[in-house]
């Protein structure tokens, strides 16, 4: 009997948890929003006795506030009685919290009447601790408009369980660094284009850059000891049981260096699959929206 999936969504709010459910929910799911947390290890058992049950996705937030310091034994309670239980966490950096919420013109949950959204979102962040902790993905949506996160949130639970998931995804320090990045890689050291008049314009998916950086002894210099890290260190994270790993690759703005980096990792290890042990490899390009 194959174990039944049960998604935990949490994160905070405006970050994305809503989206998530939808998303999920046109994968099939049972989707429920804000059940008390008492309620989960009577849903995996049940999930357990029945393997014709759909999948089941359960959103929790801060009103389950009286319940959140009791999450870690009732996730163990979860797993313990047979179901496949992963726990999904969305945040956002602090300015895209607070934008989302202006233009929404909704109270955040945790507001008081005239207390500010900034004060609630650090409220938040202490009560969801628990869940946040034991989080098996944690996904920034910061940047990302609504479509964007579906997709994104499809690509990672369409996979099974066997191989983790691998993301490059280039960006640009001056934008931060990604929060849901697990490795990051900076190429700032690097020859850069940007500063080549002829080049400002192209990005590092177009060849008048690729032929520049190809071209660069420290350019293939420092894509040989990321590819020589990732091949050594790659099996063992298979091993951990992740389901996804995230390799962020930054440089200055996240249009030139990362980007060429970022494509020519995801061709190198989509090569060399079956020996690193990692599942279907993906790129994403934060600067260039994709």
């Amino acid at each position: 009997m194959s174990q039944q999936r049960v998604i935990i969504v949490s994160g905070l709010s405006g970050a994305g948890k809503s989206t998530a459910l939808h998303a999920l929910e046109d994968m099939g799911f049972y989707c429920v929003d804000n059940l008390p947390i008492a309620l989960l290890p009577a849903l995996g058992q049940e999930l357990a006795r029945n393997d014709t049950h759909p999948p089941a996705a359960v959103g929790i937030d801060a009103r389950n506030f009286s319940d959140l310091q009791a999450f870690p034994g009732i996730l163990n309670a979860i797993r313990a009685s047979g179901a496949d239980c992963q726990v999904l966490f969305f945040t956002a950096d602090r300015q895209t919290l607070i934008n989302r919420y202006n233009e929404t013109r909704r109270q955040h949950p945790l507001a008081s009447k005239g207390g500010s959204v900034s004060d609630a979102i650090d409220a938040e962040q202490a009560l969801l601790a628990p869940i946040s902790e034991l989080a098996d993905l944690l996904i920034d949506s910061s940047g990302q408009n609504i479509y964007q996160l579906r997709n994104k949130v499809r690509e990672l639970l369409s996979h099974g369980p066997q191989a983790p998931l691998l993301v490059f995804q280039s960006f640009g320090y001056k934008f931060g660094t990604p929060l849901d990045a697990d490795l990051v890689f900076d190429m700032r050291c690097l020859p850069n284009p940007h500063w080549q008049p002829a080049l400002r314009e192209f990005t590092g998916r177009d060849a008048p850059v690729r032929d520049f950086l190809a071209a660069q002894p420290d350019v293939e210099r420092m894509f040989e000891s990321v590819c020589q890290f990732l091949e050594t260190w790659l099996p063992a994270f298979a091993r951990s049981d992740r389901s996804q790993l995230t390799v962020g690759i930054g440089c200055t703005g996240g249009r030139h260096r990362s980007v060429y980096m970022a494509e020519r990792l995801a061709q190198h290890f989509t090569a060399v699959q079956a020996r690193t042990l990692h599942g279907e490899v993906l790129v994403r390009h934060r600067q260039l929206g994709g």
